[in-house]
C-alpha cells in the first residue's frame, strides 16, 4: 500500500524496500523524514527533522489504519472476485497535498514515464537534502523555489508554460495546503479545484492518497475509463461518462471498487503499435 506515495522507482523523496519505508516531504512544522521498519515484525517509526512530531502522529493515517475498509455486497461479479482475492485494501492518507500535487500535475497530459523522469530532475534540481542520516534522500521542491523559477527554466525539463504555470500556482497556495487536508476530502477538493491549472483529474488523483478518500476517481484519465468499463462491461473502450454511471451503485466507495479491479489485473485490450514520446522540449 505505500507504493502509492512513491512516484517511480527512483523517487528520491521516497524509498520502499522489503520492511523499510523511508520519506521526506514538508509538514506544517517544516521539513522532515519519516523512517518506517518491519523487518522484526513490527512496525517501528522514527522520524527526524522539525516536522518529526507531526510525521510520527501521521502514521496510522500513513498505514491505512484509519480506514475501515469496506465489504461490497451483491457487487459486479469482476469486483466481488477481487475482493475476494484481496480483502484487505485500506487507503492511506499522507496528509500532504503539496508533496502528492507536484508530481500529479506533471503527469497531465502526458507519459507516465515522462512525468516519472521531470518529477526526479526537479526534485534532483530544487530539492534539498532530507533530515536524518540517509543522504541519498531528498525533499520535494521548494515551494518559494518553484513560485519564481519563470516558463522557460521549465522546458528544458520538458515541461511545456501550461503545466509550468499549475506548478506556480500550487507553489504559491503550498502554505494553505496543510490547513485544507484537515478540512476533510469533500471541501479540500473544492478548495483545490479553484487553483489555475487544478481540475477534476487531477483533484481526483491526489485525495486518494493525500487524503485517503476512497471515493475519489481520475475522472479524464487517458486509461481508467477503459479499464473499468472493459471489466464490468467487456467493451474494449468507453468514456468517462460510462465509468461514472457503472460506478454509481457503489457511490462513497468509487476507487476502491476501482483499485480493486486495477488490483486485479484488469486492463483493456490494446490495438495498433505504440506510439513515439517525443519530449516536449525537443518538439
Amino acid at each position: 500500500m505505500l507504493s502509492v506515495y512513491r512516484f517511480g522507482g527512483g523517487d528520491r523523496t521516497t524509498r520502499l524496500t522489503h520492511g523499510e519505508f523511508w520519506r521526506a516531504t514538508y509538514t506544517p512544522d517544516g521539513a522532515g523524514t519519516l523512517h518506517l521498519d518491519w523487518r522484526s515484525g513490527s512496525v517501528q517509526a522514527v522520524a527526524y527533522g522539525p516536522g518529526a512530531a507531526w510525521l510520527l502522529a501521521q502514521v496510522p493515517a500513513l498505514t491505512g489504519r484509519l480506514d475501515p475498509g469496506h465489504v461490497f455486497a451483491g457487487a459486479h461479479p469482476q469486483i466481488l472476485a477481487a475482493q475476494r482475492d484481496h480483502p484487505d485494501v485500506r487507503f492511506g492518507a499522507s496528509g500532504t497535498l503539496y508533496h502528492e500535487l507536484i508530481p500529479v500535475i506533471l503527469g497531465q497530459r502526458i507519459t507516465a514515464g515522462e512525468a516519472t523522469r521531470q518529477w526526479h530532475q526537479l526534485v534532483y534540481r530544487l530539492g534539498a537534502a532530507a533530515p536524518g542520516p540517509r543522504t541519498d534522500l531528498r525533499l520535494p521542491p521548494c515551494p518559494g523555489d518553484l513560485a519564481t523559477r519563470p516558463s522557460w527554466w521549465y522546458h528544458p525539463l520538458g515541461i511545456e508554460a501550461k503545466r509550468a504555470d499549475a506548478l506556480r500556482h500550487v507553489a504559491r497556495h503550498a502554505h494553505h495546503l496543510h490547513e485544507w487536508a484537515a478540512l476533510g476530502p469533500a471541501i479540500a477538493g473544492q478548495r483545490l479545484a479553484l487553483i489555475p491549472g487544478v481540475g477534476q483529474w487531477t483533484v481526483g488523483s491526489v485525495l486518494a492518497t493525500a487524503m485517503g478518500d476512497p471515493d475519489a476517481l481520475a475522472v479524464g484519465d487517458y486509461h481508467l475509463k477503459n479499464v473499468v468499463v472493459h471489466a464490468l462491461t467487456g467493451r474494449a473502450r468507453g468514456t468517462d461518462e460510462q465509468m461514472l454511471q457503472l460506478l454509481a451503485p457503489y457511490a462513497g466507495q468509487r476507487g476502491r471498487a476501482v483499485r480493486l479491479l486495477q488490483l486485479a489485473g484488469h486492463r483493456a485490450p490494446k490495438f495498433g503499435p505504440r506510439q513515439r514520446v517525443l519530449p516536449t522540449n525537443r518538439w
